[in-house]
């Protein structure tokens, strides 16, 4: 059997640098993992995470102190999807649209650009979705997180910036991705366009969103909007007062559940938290938990809906891919090959399926996304 795709090879990659074009800002900033290359679809594999080390004094002495161990943990992650987008064509379809100026190899392009991009956006979202394990958060429900007070100005992001160096974050690769509201609240801050105050170029003449307090910083259409729980009227419940690094607070009085998701706050305590989990009861906080104390019968303030902007190191979200897998011996597929998005770095595997008077092409790919280090996460409300 004849390469059938190697004819296809450059139609593909014009419908690549279609899509690249997309708002693709999470694939880029989290860290590709390549190590679950064998794993099923829904089968658990974790990745390791190390604990804070403990310092000791030096006591001399014969020997060496017996110390050291460590308890490793870790997160799991599956590939939780594989998902193909189908193309087919008939010979009289073909023949329908051979037409001078038309042609089914130009209408072929733009489907793969168009299946491309449902793939590519639906990874997107799935890694927008895990803003539920942000440490915490700042700015306002509902308002611009560059819109301070009607100010345009870019206190939130530097707020954002403190939660992941109080939290240890690394700093050498740390990534924003916003939506385009928030891209636009950006690009009207007064300091960022004026080039003799920003030291830069980019934002005032090209609208690169660059540099921003050592944020790589991304608009996305993934950027998911948060609707907000029930819970009203909630007090901390009238036990022992908790103290700074608690994560699961009760309470009691009041009425509704709390989301996971949901951006909480303690009367006279500083800090805005989310929430890890639906429960019932207790409200259980993402790592690092309260950064104040929180008394007693403290009221607790759910934030409104929020555009879940996030601020995180690299290392902290995750995303493996693999193609989809074959059967020993490989299927009724004439030809396969992978093609890789050189903006996202995505690797989508394109067949060809020769049928009765009609040819089917499929474009595919597996993935699995996870938060590996949530107090490296923060959240950006708008």
């Amino acid at each position: 059997m004849a390469n059938t795709l190697t004819n296809l090879i450059p139609t593909l990659y014009n419908a690549l640098d279609v899509v690249s074009r997309e708002l693709v800002g999470f694939i880029p900033a989290v860290t590709m993992d390549a190590t679950h290359e064998r794993a099923a679809v829904n089968q658990t594999v974790r990745s390791f995470v190390t604990p804070a080390a403990a310092a000791d004094d030096h006591a001399p002495g014969v020997t060496a102190p017996n110390d050291g161990d460590q308890t490793i943990g870790n997160v799991s992650m599956t590939i939780q999807k594989s998902r193909y987008v189908p193309i087919r064509w008939n010979g009289e379809e073909q023949l329908s649209v051979s037409s001078p100026g038309i042609g089914a190899e130009r209408i072929l392009q733009d489907q793969f650009a168009q299946a491309m991009r449902t793939l590519c956006n639906e990874i997107e979202r799935d890694i927008g979705a895990l803003y539920t394990n942000a440490s915490r958060a700042v700015g306002t429900a509902g308002t611009n997180p560059f819109v301070v007070s009607t100010a345009k100005v870019v206190d939130n992001a530097a707020d954002a910036l403190q939660i992941l160096l109080d939290n240890g974050a690394p700093i050498g690769d740390l990534n924003m991705v916003i939506n385009t509201s928030a891209g636009a609240g950006m690009r009207k801050v007064p300091n960022l366009v004026k080039v003799n105050e920003a030291g830069d170029v980019s934002l005032l003449r090209q609208g690169i969103l660059g540099n921003l307090h050592g944020f790589n910083v991304r608009e996305s259409a993934g950027v998911r909007t948060h609707t907000s729980g029930a819970a009203t009227g909630r007090l901390v419940a009238n036990v022992a007062n908790y103290a700074v690094g608690d994560t699961s607070i009760a309470f009691d009085t009041g009425s509704g559940a709390f989301l996971a998701g949901d951006v909480v706050s303690f009367a006279d305590a500083a800090g805005q938290y989310v929430v890890q989990a639906t429960a019932a009861t207790p409200l259980v906080l993402n790592a690092t938990g309260l950064i104040d104390a929180v008394l007693n019968d403290k009221a607790i303030t759910v934030a409104a809906n929020y555009a879940a902007n996030m601020a995180f190191a690299r290392s902290a979200l995750a995303l493996a891919t693999r193609a989809p897998a074959l059967p020993g011996g490989g299927d009724m597929a004439d030809d396969r090959t992978v093609v890789q998005d050189p903006r996202s770095g995505l690797a989508f595997e394109v067949a060809v399926y020769r049928q009765y008077r009609q040819v089917r092409y499929e474009v595919s790919i597996a993935w699995g996304v996870a938060a590996i280090k949530t107090d490296h996460i923060a959240l950006m409300m708008g």
